[in-house]
Formats: structure tokens, C-alpha cells, sequence
């Protein structure tokens, strides 16, 4: 029977089919762990509560807001609902992602998972695409969500539509954003290989080198700040580009994009080399 079963896995079975079975396999993996399941609420509540509550502030105190800053938000209404639900919602993202992989390691589960995929990487590429597709469609929801939400609380003082220019990308941007960060966590987590370490290093990457590099002198604290990860990966969802910003939308979004596919592939790397 093992001679059989084996033969007919190595002669009957393409290598789309295996994959879209490590894929199954993935999703079974992440939507039956509890920690999936709370991380994904506190997103979604996190996000249209913090865009509920600063926009909403931020409309109340209109009056007594200074002109450039009111003048700022007119400009681009979108990059302000769309920021202020990330602020910190996008923390929950960060944590998940790591725990996807580093989680594995940490309970000796990643040993099973090895033995079923022996050549170690498709486990790598199932793993990132099911995590991906997860929270890309979940946060594309929420962007419009959030969206509606800040546009109702600011239609008299800053009215903003879905058909205004570049209002459309930066929602679906908004959703691009959360899982191009998401990929970026399970790189970091697949390389550290340890949930508490994992989740340190992102929010470092995320909240901490940020304020940072703006204390370098001069244009090299300005480049280093624009080329971060997560500075460069929010342009996407402003509906303009800054007059300060030195990458368009698009741009910053390759360049976190980059940072994403490097890290991955030194967690490839990493994946073959090392033992389980």
C-alpha cells in the first residue's frame, strides 16, 4: 500500500494540484488557531474605531484647528480617514504575521509540516499566499469601511468621494498596504523564528526606526525616512502625493514591496539551510 500511495503521489498528482493542497492544507492551519481569529477582530475593530474616534475629534475641534493643518486634510481627505485606522490596527497585522511561522517553531509543529513537505519551500509560498489572500481581502474591506466612515464624519468640513481623483486607488491601496505589511511580518517572523522576537523586530521596523531616521541631518535623515518599509508602503493609500514626499504612491509601494520580497528571500535561504 505505501508503494502504491507513494508512486501515485510521484506519477498522478501535477505540481498545481500539490500546491493548491499545501494552499487547503495552510488555511486549515491559520483559521483553526484562536490567536488568527482575535488578531483579524481586533484589525477590523481597531481600524473603524480609531477612524471613528480621530476623525471625529478632528471634525469637533475644526474651528479651533490651525489653517495649515485644515487646509492639509482638505487637500486629501482620504490619506487622513485612511491613516488614522492605521495607526494602530495595522499592529494587529504585524503580530499575526509572525505568529503565522514563528508560532510553528515555538510549539515544534514546523517539524510535521517539514516531514509533509520535504523540499521545504512550497510549505514557505502556501503559507505567505494563504496569509496574503487572508488579509488582503479582509483589509480591502475594511479600507472601504473606514472609508465611509471618515467621509460621513467630514462631508461638511472636507467632502470626499470615492470618484475623486485617486480616492479609489488609495482605498483598494489601503487594503494593499495591510497585506504587503502582513508579508512583511511572516518574512521577519520565518527568519527570527521566535514570536516574541518576531513581533519586537516589526514593531521596531514599523514604529520605532521612523522617528529615528527624521533626526538624521539634512537630505540623507529625509531619504532614509521616505525608503523605509512601512513609510514608503503608506503612500498608497494617500489619495495625492505629498508635497513633501519623495516618492509617488506607486513608488513607495515597490519600494516596500522590495523590502518584502528580500526578506522573504533570506527566509527562504534560511528555511533550507537551517534545521527545523
Amino acid at each position: 500500500m505505501t508503494a502504491a500511495t507513494v508512486e501515485g503521489a510521484g506519477t498522478g498528482v501535477s505540481r498545481g494540484t500539490r500546491f493548491a493542497r499545501l494552499m487547503r492544507a495552510e488555511w486549515t492551519k491559520i483559521r483553526s488557531v484562536r490567536s488568527t481569529f482575535w488578531s483579524l477582530i481586533l484589525l477590523v475593530v481597531l481600524d473603524l474605531g480609531f477612524t471613528a474616534l480621530f476623525v471625529g475629534l478632528t471634525v469637533a475641534q475644526w474651528d479651533d484647528t490651525d489653517a495649515g493643518d485644515r487646509a492639509t486634510i482638505a487637500a486629501d481627505p482620504t490619506s487622513m480617514i485612511l491613516g488614522s485606522g492605521f495607526f494602530l490596527s495595522q499592529l494587529a497585522v504585524c503580530v499575526l504575521g509572525v505568529l503565522v511561522i514563528a508560532s510553528e517553531y515555538s510549539t515544534g509543529m514546523i517539524r510535521a509540516s517539514l516531514l509533509a513537505v520535504p523540499r521545504r519551500l512550497p510549505m514557505l509560498w502556501a503559507k505567505a499566499a494563504v496569509f496574503g489572500l487572508v488579509i488582503l481581502v479582509l483589509g480591502i474591506g475594511v479600507s472601504f469601511l473606514s472609508f465611509f466612515i471618515g467621509a460621513a464624519f467630514l462631508h461638511d468640513k472636507a467632502p470626499v468621494s470615492l470618484g475623486d481623483a485617486g480616492v479609489l486607488r488609495a482605498v483598494i491601496g489601503g487594503g494593499l498596504y495591510l497585506a504587503m505589511l502582513g508579508l512583511f511580518a511572516l518574512a521577519v517572523g520565518a527568519i527570527l523564528r521566535h514570536p516574541a522576537g518576531g513581533i519586537t523586530g516589526v514593531i521596531g521596523f514599523v514604529l520605532v526606526l521612523s522617528p529615528l531616521a527624521q533626526l538624521l541631518p539634512g537630505s540623507i535623515g529625509d531619504h532614509v525616512h521616505a525608503y523605509l518599509p512601512s513609510e514608503a508602503g503608506h503612500l498608497i493609500a494617500q489619495a495625492h502625493q505629498g508635497k513633501d514626499d519623495l516618492l509617488t504612491p506607486w513608488q513607495g509601494f515597490g519600494v516596500f514591496t522590495l523590502w518584502t520580497v528580500g526578506l522573504l528571500a533570506v527566509a527562504a535561504v534560511l528555511l533550507k539551510r537551517r534545521d527545523a
